[in-house]
């Protein structure tokens, strides 16, 4: 790991440099962004509340102007003499006095900006004037209502349509209580589609939307609200008592506002208005995004120059060392399959050429040892085991002297296919269809002859082709008798299983016998990663199997112990699929028919 650290740390050092740059920038911007960010938002705020009262005084201004029409008419010196006179003088001059009266009113109506009706009533004649033509000199009026001295919201029904309106009267006497109490009575009405109007003019090239709010009567809005993100912040903001002036900020479907309210002087209404902060801040965020773009293109640019830096210097060293560490490691046809582009291209093909070199050496040295132990193996196998031959000489003939001719034909004929099989020494590479017929023809003997062994032989028909060395079963199989079952008063069992899948062939041999306990398997499988076979922990035979598979088909390949679900000892073999070695293919492999010493 620390050589891994190493080969980082050109790379590494070359990226903290840049973060080390780049970092006290960033955060000394961020920190006077910040500083920076929070007196504009601040005075953006309070901009955006100067605006709407603004907005509110010249709101109300309209209506203060609406509410000097009643005092106007009121001392007009015609009005006057017409409250005073009443129904005096002719009809002549009491309908010139009428008309010049609605003359007046018509006259005080246009004189403001905003459409609205000025009505004069005299409640003892039951006369009603106005600049309405809808009601002006008809006597129906609401006699018996309250005096409202203030603005009052309501609907005006004269033009034969509802139409929301605000109204304020003024009474003679000014304490009169009710209309038909007053010697005279000035009203002046509105639609509130003339503050409507007004809000669209706010609005104008704005994101924000102004509305007027009261808790007991309809809001009133612009023509294109948003009436979603209204709701919202009357539900958020104006739920409770609320001071005449103030701010809030509202998340509404995850987009913060910024709440505005200012209270109507004239009206009474909260006048509302609400902008999304984001629409606020943009400018901040707009140079703060340059910015942080600007330090984005610098370190990306910076890593582009360390990734270079990587890939031409420390890829190609990487690569090297990697290439040495797995040579050390025993795997001699590794080589460097990478293009550097530049002055390394040399050092890595000589790498290659010194790593085929060593390879064809070593691989010099392994086919002679090959031939060695293949000499060896064959001058073992032309011995013939004299105990385990005379004991089944014997077998036949206690069997013909019993007249059993099965036993001694059966026996004649395992022994016969046992020792043409082992003799033979001109084809050291087999199929495992004829690995498994020499051990079922061994185990048949051993059948025979003890009558309490059984045995069992499971390996799918796919695998009966593969090609392995020849005597690499036997070897396990007598292992199994000799130290395993013959021990045992009441016999035995062994089992043979094999399996396999996209890399890897193998064969179980498992008996329930003895066992071992677990010192001595550990023993055992020491034994196995010695250099050369030592029977004072490793049978030969065993030992020449395991080395034979290593040799032969790479890593991955050999035997491994383990303790069997019955009680006795477990012994896999693990061979790859792919094709043997050149040497084991050509000279064969090594192996030795005597039994394996478990202890």
């Amino acid at each position: 790991m620390k050589r891994q650290s190493r080969r980082m740390t050109l790379f590494g050092r070359m990226l903290l440099t840049l973060v080390l740059l780049l970092v006290p920038v960033l955060l000394l911007y961020a920190y006077s962004n910040r500083i920076a960010g929070g007196v504009v938002e601040e005075q953006l705020r309070s901009s955006n509340l100067n605006q709407l009262i603004f907005f509110a005084y010249q709101l109300d201004g309209h209506i203060e102007n609406l509410s000097m029409l009643p005092v106007v008419l009121g001392n007009d010196p015609h009005i006057r003499e017409f409250i005073q006179g009443g129904a005096a003088g002719t009809d002549g001059s009491r309908l010139k006095a009428q008309s010049r009266i609605t003359e007046k009113l018509g006259l005080q109506s246009v004189s403001s900006a905003w459409s609205n009706d000025v009505t004069f009533v005299i409640p003892s004649g039951r006369r009603v004037f106005s600049s309405n033509i809808f009601i002006n000199g008809s006597g129906d009026w609401p006699w018996n209502e309250a005096v409202h001295t203030v603005w009052t919201y309501g609907e005006d029904e004269s033009r034969g349509r509802r139409v929301p309106t605000f109204y304020r009267e003024i009474g003679e006497p000014a304490a009169t209580r009710t209309a038909a109490e007053a010697d005279a009575l000035f009203q002046v009405r509105f639609p509130v589609q003339n503050i409507s109007d007004l809000l669209d003019v706010y609005k104008k090239e704005q994101s924000n939307d102004p509305f007027l709010y009261h808790p007991d009567y309809p809001l009133i809005l612009s023509s294109t609200p948003s009436r979603a993100v209204t709701e919202a912040i009357i539900r958020e903001v104006m739920g409770g008592v609320l001071p005449d002036a103030g701010q809030q900020t509202v998340e509404v479907g995850g987009e913060a506002y910024l709440v505005s309210y200012v209270k109507s002087r004239q009206l009474g209404w909260h006048l509302v208005d609400y902008v999304p902060l984001q629409q606020i801040l943009a400018p901040i965020a707009s140079a703060r995004s340059w910015f942080y773009g600007s330090a984005a293109v610098l370190l990306a640019a910076g890593a582009a120059a360390s990734f270079l830096l990587y890939r031409n210097v420390q890829l190609p060293i990487f690569n090297l060392t990697r290439g040495i560490r797995r040579m050390k490691q025993g795997d001699l046809s590794s080589r460097i399959e990478y293009r550097a582009n530049n002055e390394f291209d040399d050092l890595i093909v000589h790498f290659n050429e010194m790593s085929e070199q060593m390879q064809r050496l070593i691989e010099d040295v392994y086919t002679e040892k090959l031939r060695s132990r293949e000499a060896t193996l064959k001058q073992l196998q032309s011995q013939i085991n004299p105990h385990f031959l005379y004991n089944s000489l014997f077998f036949i003939i206690n069997s013909a002297m019993l007249e059993d001719k099965d036993s001694v034909t059966a026996m004649a004929h395992h022994l016969a296919e046992y020792y043409r099989y082992t003799t033979r020494v001109e084809h050291q590479q087999v199929t495992l269809k004829d690995e498994l017929e020499l051990v079922g023809h061994y185990l048949g003997i051993h059948h025979l002859r003890m009558q309490r062994l059984d045995f069992a032989v499971d390996v799918p028909e796919a695998m009966m082709k593969e090609e392995v060395p020849r005597l690499l079963l036997q070897p396990l199989v007598e292992n199994a008798i000799v130290h395993g079952i013959e021990p045992r008063a009441g016999g035995g069992f062994i089992r043979i299983t094999g399996e396999q899948d996209a890399e890897f062939n193998r064969i179980v041999v498992e008996d329930n016998g003895g066992g071992l306990t677990d010192a001595e398997l550990r023993r055992l499988q020491a034994g196995l990663r010695e250099e050369a076979a030592d029977d004072s922990s490793l049978g030969c035979g065993t030992w020449n199997v395991h080395r034979r598979l290593q040799i032969g088909f790479g890593e991955g390949s050999g035997i491994t112990f383990a303790h069997a679900p019955g009680g006795g000892l477990r012994a896999t073999l693990v061979w790859s699929r792919t094709n043997m070695r050149r040497g084991e293919r050509q000279e064969g492999g090594d192996g030795d028919g005597t039994a394996a010493d478990r202890r």
